[in-house]
């Protein structure tokens, strides 16, 4: 990521890429040194602009190669990826990758603390793909997230792992993003819930750590007690919610009265089979357990949507689609709608954030 030299005659620091000849300031973080520009950062941000305008040292021996100094307390990975995001500009691919979520938080982290609001607004607008207020968004996160050829659900080749997230956005106070993020982790069994995470040291923040390094190269990431009670209760919520829909929508259900099937007795018999027949694959909870996602009702009423275009049952003999008439269709991909608008709306609730306002925006 930088290359990494001793500063001739300033025993202990590391200086990174970020050294310019023409540079007049010089930012320090950890052990870690960049010398930069006092204009650019100046341009871009009113905290450097008082901060350089503090008295500097005069006297040579208070200089590094020839310059005044400012010590930073962040880590020495978010100022190089900051820097590099001030002089290079923040590129990102249209959709996201988990490998960005790093510098991502880092840029995000020291834009909001230095009041860069142009990085922040692009870091933001980049994280709410991950991490959207809306079902709309969520269903564009999760379509990416399955490989086109193989059909495999890899959310964690685009997407941060959740804790990950979460972590960030209680620093930074920012609330909307921690439903759909608390919804993601549900998802997970309880043994991995509470195994939590891992994140990999940059190699800047190795080198550049008052601490020995062998202790400085990985941290453990876990949920507190409170985060976690907050995480099983809205799992346990979204299960709840899987048997109450087939309760409501499936259990008994009437055919259309439009329905197209009826006999001359007035009954719907192909049309109650085929609800039927969704009924029994919701509750073995094909293509949520056998693919580990048995708390996941979002994707679970898509799988009953997808039911009623699929060609490919079997009645012993031949392949074949549901036989259930339009009319009945059309009904019950309306309440397979109307439910998971309302799954999206109670994320906060499950998740023990009923104040949470900028949510389910349309």
């Amino acid at each position: 990521m930088s290359s990494l030299t001793q500063i001739p005659n300033w025993e202990g620091l590391i200086r990174s890429d970020f050294w310019f000849r023409d540079g007049n300031i010089v930012l320090l973080a950890g052990n870690a040194a960049f010398k930069v520009h006092r204009g650019q950062l100046e341009r871009q941000s009113e905290v450097f602009r008082d901060l350089f305008s503090l008295p500097q040292p005069e006297d040579a021996a208070d200089l590094i190669d020839g310059c005044a100094w400012v010590e930073l307390h962040d880590r020495p990975a978010d100022v190089f990826h900051f820097l590099r995001a001030i002089y290079d500009g923040l590129y990102l691919a249209s959709m996201p990758q988990a490998s960005d979520f790093p510098m991502l938080s880092a840029v995000l982290r020291l834009s909001t603390k230095y009041l860069v609001e142009t990085l922040r607004t692009l870091c933001l607008a980049h994280l709410s793909l991950s991490w959207p207020t809306t079902l709309a968004a969520w269903d564009t996160r999760e379509s990416a997230a399955v490989e086109p050829k193989t059909g495999r659900y890899l959310p964690r080749e685009t997407h941060a792992h959740p804790i990950l997230l979460m972590e960030l956005a209680i620093e930074l106070s920012l609330p909307h993003l921690l439903p759909s993020a608390f919804y993601d982790l549900s998802r997970y069994g309880p043994s991995k819930i509470m195994a939590g995470t891992t994140q990999a040291a940059f190699a800047l923040d190795v080198a550049a750590s008052k601490e020995p390094m062998e202790t400085s190269r990985e941290r453990s990431v876990v949920l507190n007690k409170e985060m976690l009670v907050r995480t099983f209760k809205g799992r346990e919520a979204s299960q709840r919610c899987v048997s109450e829909f087939v309760a409501r929508e499936l259990e008994n259900r009437s055919a259309s009265p439009e329905c197209a099937n009826r006999g001359e007795d007035g009954m719907s018999r192909s049309c109650l089979e085929s609800f039927y027949f969704i009924m029994l694959n919701i509750l073995r909870s094909v293509g949520g357990i056998a693919c580990g996602r048995d708390a996941d009702p979002l994707f679970t009423l898509v799988q009953a949507a997808e039911m009623l275009t699929r060609t490919d049952f079997s009645d012993g003999q031949r392949q074949m689609g549901l036989r259930m008439c339009a009319a009945c269709k059309a009904d019950f991909k309306t309440s397979v709608e109307k439910a998971r608008e309302e799954v999206w709306r109670n994320l906060p609730t499950w998740f023990g954030m009923d104040d949470l306002t900028q949510w389910a925006e349309p």
